[in-house]
């Protein structure tokens, strides 16, 4: 017995088979599509294609889903002689080959060459896979034919997206082939892509043969500026004239899309900055001699040999100006007033109660009065107005200075002590000593540089996504980092006063080989214990819309179900009861209603 569908045959199909193959067709007429299978030997690709690349494994589990099921989707193509060159579809046909399939289904359209390219280069990268820098250079072709803000609606993408691969396109092919190997991110690539090709050249060839992604933030950092800390108006328009303003300028990173951060103003153009910083530097000198204010770098005596400083002192002297550093004079800075805000977030480490801040600020502005009064009367008391200003950034303040008496600025040998005295001034023996702390100094500085390359360079590896269980100085470095931070004084005498034992005759890094020797994994989970009671927040409905605070209530429960089930049955009978005399006062009212309404 055969179905109903079966029963009949005509040419060897059923007829139920031969009416969907009409009616597809039907359908396919109706909207201009017809489906051809063409033979895959007179299908080719498109040489001018942008597409170069496809992910090998992908590709070859694409072909194994076209052995078993076929191709789902029909390329495109267009005729070109006896031939089809492909405008959509390139990995489907390569995956097919792949699959030793004969033929291929496809959409024959017609299109105009210039079409057929913005064809391609928006269903390209319309797809998940796309490798970057093509995917910029695509962008960037689609850009002299369509604004940034246009190509992201076509392609459904952000307009900062778009503008992001715009800039990619203009790294140059060195470092497009780090990207490519995925050895560069992309966020790097951009930050590179900022400068100039010849910049950019000589950043690659002082990286060497081995890709360095450390070595190329320093790069980057060293040569970018923080407008917002210009010693500058950046709206300057007569500054450097040839340069115009900052806040227009195109290497404003402002201005090519969000790269360091949402409206972060950095400078890209180093020899422009420098160009404006040390015009703005001999403005502030001309402003001092015009209006005599006595103009101070901020640099010590100890620190006046430096080279970079000895350049800043000279550039004074020869404008004729008396040298005065920090040593010479007294400086009266204008005192801020202090907020709420400001105290908060100076003691944020502390368990304070708002009470207790409120003390401190009160205290801080107590302190602040007396200042200001001191400032105020400054002119009064034999100040007069000067400018300090930083040697390298040139960052300056308007302050009142007041010159020591003991400072005698014309004598090349100043009464002052040992370690401010010039080298050439010092006998023999005060230079050995001179020399050795100078050394001491320079290897403080040297470690603290070590301690912050180091640092960079973890925080730019995978560290955090390692899977293996915390190590014992893991464990350490974390209890120390909780105690320091987060334990306020009051807690730390209450709960971890034995943590450290006697310390009176260790260094700190004693003290921590001392931790860790004796380290036990309760004390790590005492820190944590400790953090958790600190961190719940008080407000209304505390534990059921706070993530902490509900974690926090669910942990408590394995240790203290019982005393918690008792506040909660405390509170749910007095629940109950209010519910029950708003349940009587309810049908009262309504009884009332009932009689009104009759």
């Amino acid at each position: 017995m055969t179905t109903k569908a079966s029963s009949t045959r005509k040419g060897g199909k059923t007829t139920t088979t031969v009416k969907k193959e009409v009616k597809e067709k039907l359908a396919k007429q109706a909207i201009g599509l017809e489906i051809l299978n063409l033979s895959i030997g007179k299908i080719v690709t498109d040489p001018s294609q942008p597409r170069k690349t496809y992910n090998e494994i992908l590709l070859k589990g694409l072909s194994e889903s076209i052995k078993k099921h076929g191709v789902l989707q029909p390329i495109t193509v267009r005729k070109s002689g006896n031939d089809y060159i492909i405008v959509m579809g390139e990995r489907r046909y390569r995956a097919s080959k792949l699959a030793g399939k004969k033929t291929i289904p496809c959409i024959v359209r017609e299109y105009e060459n210039n079409d057929v390219l913005e064809v391609q280069i928006i269903e390209n990268l319309q797809r998940q896979d796309v490798e970057p820098t093509e995917e910029a250079d695509a962008i960037a072709y689609l850009s002299e034919k369509y604004s940034a803000s246009e190509i992201a609606k076509r392609l459904g993408r952000g307009d900062n997206f778009i503008r992001q691969r715009l800039k990619l396109a203009g790294l140059i092919e060195g470092f497009k082939t780090y990207v490519r190997k995925g050895e560069m991110t992309i966020s790097l690539g951009v930050g590179v892509a900022l400068f100039e090709p010849e910049e950019q050249q000589m950043m690659l060839e002082t990286m060497g043969e081995d890709f360095n992604a450390h070595q190329i933030n320093r790069m980057i950092k060293d040569q970018t500026y923080d407008l917002e800390k210009a010693p500058f108006d950046i709206s300057d328009k007569k500054l450097v004239a040839k340069a115009g303003t900052c806040s227009e300028c195109p290497f404003n990173a402002a201005n090519q899309g969000n790269l360091f951060g949402d409206g972060k103003m950095v400078c890209t153009k180093s020899a422009c900055y420098e160009t404006k910083k040390n015009k703005s530097f001999l403005n502030l000198i001309e402003k001092s001699q015009k209006e005599k204010i006595l103009l101070i770098p901020e640099i010590q005596k100890y620190w006046e040999e430096e080279e970079s400083n000895q350049l800043v002192i000279s550039q004074l002297e020869k404008n004729k100006m008396k040298v005065f550093l920090l040593d010479d004079v007294e400086i009266i800075k204008k005192p801020i007033e202090p907020t709420l805000e400001a105290i908060k977030e100076e003691y944020r480490n502390y368990d304070y109660t708002l009470d207790e801040l409120k003390e401190e600020l009160d205290e801080a502005i107590e302190t602040y009065k007396e200042e200001f009064e001191k400032y105020d009367s400054a002119e009064e008391n034999g100040f007069v107005k000067g400018i300090v200003f930083h040697p390298e950034s040139y960052l300056h303040k308007e302050v009142f200075v007041k010159i020591n008496e003991e400072s005698d600025n014309d004598s090349e040998v100043r009464s002052v002590p040992l370690a401010n005295r010039k080298m050439a001034d010092c006998l023999p023996d005060e230079q050995i000593e001179k020399i050795k702390e100078r050394e001491i100094r320079k290897k403080q500085i040297e470690n603290n540089k070590q301690f912050e390359l180091v640092v960079q360079m973890i925080r730019e590896t995978k560290y955090i996504d390692t899977k293996k269980s915390l190590s014992v100085d893991e464990m350490v470095a974390f209890s120390l980092s909780l105690y320091e931070n987060n334990v306020d004084y009051m807690s730390q005498q209450k709960y971890f006063s034995g943590l450290f034992g006697d310390t009176s005759k260790m260094t700190r890094i004693e003290i921590v080989e001392n931790f860790k020797k004796k380290f036990k994994k309760e004390t790590f989970h005492k820190l944590i214990r400790f953090m958790l009671t600190k961190q719940v927040y008080f407000g209304e409905q505390n534990h059921t819309n706070n993530l902490v605070n509900i974690s926090f209530y669910n942990a408590m429960q394995g240790y203290y179900k019982t005393k918690i089930a008792s506040i909660e049955s405390e509170y749910a009978e007095k629940r109950n009861k209010r519910e029950k005399r708003l349940k009587e006062r309810v049908a009262s009212l309504e009884k009332e209603v009932q009689v009104l309404s009759a």
